[in-house]
């Protein structure tokens, strides 16, 4: 066992998790979806098309404020490690760092000018955001490691998450364009859809911090000296590094799909007022009605088989979509359906083998380090989101696509639709689709990890200690 203290799991900690504890802790998924979903969907048009930022600049904005949090999400990890309060290690986070987030999210549509002025207004309202989010995000994403040990009622956590999760992604992606409309399109109405998400955020943000009240966490504080050795050791976890490499990748393709929403919705289906709506309703829906399913399919594939079949289904929409355009919306909806029976799935299972990689992990080093983990992971996945639309701007450059101000109208050239097909279709199948033949090499099983979690000394068993 290596120097120093090791973080004991609290007394208190059970392997199945009250159905309470469950709803709260889901409850923080309002504000990682609101806030993973509307920036990536609406924010390059309202740059592009209500304050007439061009589209390259425009992808490095909404790129630029999220890639810092690569650096800052790890720091928030190792932070909300060696915090001690009475709430607990890393619930305090969740209500400071989220109301935080929620105020500064409503910053960056009221935008009080246009043009250049305009761009540095949101690049500095959301670089505010990202950053709140990170205290947020890192915390939260660790607690599941702590909150049981059972490697079944981790994926019946991330099922409710991806539940709720399912839900602040339909009702931010599909009414947050509605609020956008209803005050009164342009600037005006981008000002009470930010108030409005603000609001979804606040809520999610106050019902995990006041629904985990009587989680487990850990009881004292162990990590490695310092930062750089923490990310040593979550580099030398074999199967954590293979699954956020996936989930990274894959994250980008979800995002550059979400960014074209409205675009498809206008430019290719002809429907600018209802197809973003449906389109949203049609991808995450399914998530609520098939956990069931996702759970059941869980416990008689592994989760790394359903991951390998919910990316498969994921992949397969995405390319059956190519067709829009020249098909009735109806079939492009239901199109979009199978993708969003794969994502509910992809979500799922990515989420729930991230707890085992860090239960692994304390069996291989004799340490648990939570923060470090999810701080890495969710860096990736913030990237991931920011690239997304960063991935989709570059197309719509290279398609010629034109940008404008509020009120004024601008005819595409075919060119541009092109571009918002693709960068709808294609390009999103080919980031999620062929990473995934890296879970070949990913190897941590119930019985791995059960016999890893066998020793008390802090080394991994030998087929554990073959994972890294």
């Amino acid at each position: 066992m290596q120097n120093g203290r090791r973080r004991v799991a609290s007394a208190s900690m059970t392997d199945r998790l009250p159905t309470g504890t469950r709803a709260g802790y889901a409850m923080g998924s309002l504000a990682t979806g609101a806030f993973g979903t509307v920036p990536g969907l609406l924010l390059l048009p309202y740059l592009t098309d209500d304050l007439g930022v061009t589209a390259g600049v425009a992808g490095l904005l909404v790129l630029g404020p999220k890639a810092w949090d690569v650096l800052v999400n790890p720091l928030a990890g190792r932070m909300s490690d060696r915090t001690q309060s009475r709430w607990g290690p890393r619930r305090p986070y969740l209500l400071f760092g989220g109301v935080a987030m929620a105020v500064l999210f409503a910053a960056i549509f009221a935008a009080p000018v246009s043009g250049p002025a305009a761009a540095a207004w949101c690049a500095t309202a959301f670089l505010l955001t990202a950053t709140a989010f990170a205290f947020f995000q890192v915390p939260y994403v660790a607690m599941p490691a702590e909150m049981t040990r059972d490697y079944g009622e981790r994926t019946r956590l991330m099922t409710w998450r991806v539940a709720v999760l399912a839900v602040a992604i339909l009702v931010s992606g599909a009414v947050a364009p509605m609020v956008v409309t209803w005050g009164g399109d342009g600037l005006a109405g981008h000002r009470w859809m930010g108030g409005f998400v603000a609001l979804l955020i606040a809520v999610g943000a106050v019902g995990a911090f006041l629904g985990t009240r009587a989680a487990s966490s850990a009881s004292s504080v162990q990590s490695e000296p310092s930062l750089r050795a923490q990310l040593s050791v979550a580099a030398a976890n074999g199967p954590f590094r293979v699954l956020l490499v996936v989930f990274v990748v894959q994250t980008v393709g979800i995002a550059t799909m979400l960014a074209g929403v409205n675009y498809l919705a206008e430019h290719v289906l002809r429907r600018p007022d209802d197809g973003p709506t449906f389109l949203f309703a049609c991808f995450v829906g399914p998530a609520i009605l098939v956990m069931p399913l996702w759970t059941r399919l869980g416990r008689r594939l592994g989760k790394r088989r359903a991951l390998v079949v919910a990316s498969g289904l994921l992949t397969a929409g995405a390319l059956a979509m190519s067709a829009a355009g020249s098909v009735p919306p109806a079939v492009v909806y239901l199109t979009v359906t199978l993708a969003g029976v794969g994502y509910a799935g992809q979500q799922v299972f990515a989420l729930a083998m991230l707890p085992d990689c860090i239960a692994y992990d304390d069996a291989r080093t004799g340490r648990r380090q939570a923060g470090v983990f999810t701080g890495l992971w969710t860096a990736g996945e913030t990237l991931g989101l920011a690239l997304g639309p960063g991935v989709f701007a570059l197309v719509l450059a290279v398609g010629d696509y034109r940008s404008a101000t509020s009120g004024v109208e601008v005819v595409q050239p075919d060119s541009a639709r092109t571009a918002i097909l693709l960068g709808f279709t294609v390009v999103p199948a080919l980031l999620i689709g062929p990473v995934t033949a890296l879970l070949s090499r990913y190897r941590l099983t119930e019985a791995a990890l059960a016999e890893a979690l066998r020793e008390t000394t802090g080394h991994a068993a030998p087929q554990a200690e073959r994972l890294g």
